[in-house]
């Protein structure tokens, strides 16, 4: 007998061995495991917010805060010495020209019967007449300019209208136009004021000659128009001169706005006013009169010293729309000192400054690529571009510093005011 085992049931077979895939798939793995790590560390675009540049009007302007005021205003004082009598009337109250008694005042006759007294109105009466003659005079004038100005006005309606004339140039002619009424209207108050300083002067002389008029001295109205305050109610003795009441014409106001001196210096006669935030629902629009020309400190909020200069506009819109409005009320004055009707434009958050010069982020292919631009005006709202970029452009607003040239970006649209 032989010393072999004998053979078995596996006698013959190759020892078995994993499929190839399961030997791989630690390897798959591992290489799987490594993408997720790459794909979770690679840099994602930005998201930024996008706005197209296009073209359309762009209006700067100067905003303050202004008070209105009454153009033509009198202070009623006493043209001499003596007892007032209580003043019963009110802030408001409607007066007439020559009619109305504002006040009274008891002098009793001593103070206008020595030479002294007489020489003084005999002066005065000399001075309201030739400043009567000068404000007659003044006021023929400003008629006669404002009758031309209308018709220059009317005749430029009609070339405008044909589409002959610019808009600017027919803005100017509205402008002189309304400037010589408001001319007008200074004038025919000042011609009135000086006619009752003249009919006070003669009333005056009459008293001082012997046997004159000894009873109570009325004060009557100057012009046509309100109350606007009372300076003095109660019964008094007042001295020649002393400020009993103010009085003036409600419905023919102005603006006066507070504007910063290096401001006032970009702003023009004829320049267009919008004022917001008076109490009605729509703006109200006014001319630029004048620009005062000495300007004066003040003490901000803040406790800086700035340099201010007064601005004063007329209104255009008819009394209708503003009825309540009165004397010292408050605006929101919006001052445009340049506009274009069709111009580049981009938002201002778009802009920045790098090396001395304007640059913005320009999107190009998913990425944002670093521009130099041409900028204009500007409002601080939208900023005008006159080169670098081209209508239909989107550029990145408010980039931020992780935004670099070349980096990958998201666009978010906003709008484009």
């Amino acid at each position: 007998m032989s010393d072999q085992p004998p053979p078995t049931a596996f006698a013959g077979r190759k020892p078995t061995t994993a499929p190839v895939w399961r030997r791989r798939l630690p390897w798959i793995g591992g290489i799987f495991l490594l993408a997720l790590i790459v794909i979770g560390l690679w840099p994602r675009p930005l998201p930024v917010e996008i706005a197209t540049v296009t073209r359309g009007p762009l209006v700067v302007t100067v905003d303050e805060e202004g008070m209105t005021r009454v153009k033509n205003r009198y202070v009623v004082s006493a043209p001499v010495g003596g007892q007032l009598r209580r003043i019963d009337w009110k802030a408001g109250a409607p007066v007439e020209a020559g009619r109305t008694v504002l006040a009274t005042l008891e002098t009793g006759g001593a103070d206008f019967l020595d030479a002294r007294s007489q020489a003084q109105a005999e002066a005065r009466i000399r001075a309201a007449t030739a400043a009567c003659d000068a404000a007659q005079a003044q006021h023929e004038r400003a008629s006669a300019a404002a009758r031309l100005a209308a018709s220059d006005l009317a005749r430029l309606r009609q070339l405008y209208e044909q589409k002959v004339l610019s808009p600017q140039e027919f803005d100017a002619a509205e402008m002189r136009a309304t400037t010589a009424q408001q001319d007008e209207r200074a004038a025919e108050f000042g011609r009135r004021v000086a006619e009752h300083e003249l009919e006070q002067a003669r009333a005056l002389l009459i008293r001082t000659q012997p046997g004159g008029d000894v009873e109570p001295l009325q004060i009557t109205a100057p012009v046509d128009g309100r109350i606007l305050r009372v300076y003095q109610e109660s019964a008094r003795i007042v001295p020649p001169g002393f400020a009993l009441m103010e009085v003036g014409d409600p419905t023919d106001l102005e603006v006066r706005i507070e504007v910063l001196s290096r401001d006032g210096v970009a702003i023009r006669p004829g320049a267009r006013v919008t004022l917001e935030q008076w109490g009605g629902a729509e703006p109200l629009n006014a001319r630029v009169r004048l620009v005062e020309p000495s300007a004066f400190t003040k003490i901000s909020a803040l406790g800086v010293e700035e340099q201010r200069v007064y601005v004063v506009a007329d209104f255009t819109d008819p009394l209708a729309r503003r009825p309540t409005l009165g004397d010292n009320y408050r605006v929101e004055a919006r001052i445009v000192t340049w506009e274009n009707p069709r111009v580049l434009h981009i938002p201002s958050g778009a802009l920045f400054q790098l090396g001395g010069q304007s640059r913005v982020f320009v999107l190009d292919g998913g990425r944002a690529r670093l521009r130099t631009v041409e900028a204009g005006h500007s409002n601080g709202v939208d900023v005008e571009i006159t080169g670098g970029l081209k209508e239909g452009d989107r550029v990145v607003v408010y980039p931020g510093d992780k935004v670099v040239d070349g980096t990958r970006v998201t666009p978010i649209e906003v709008g484009l005011r």
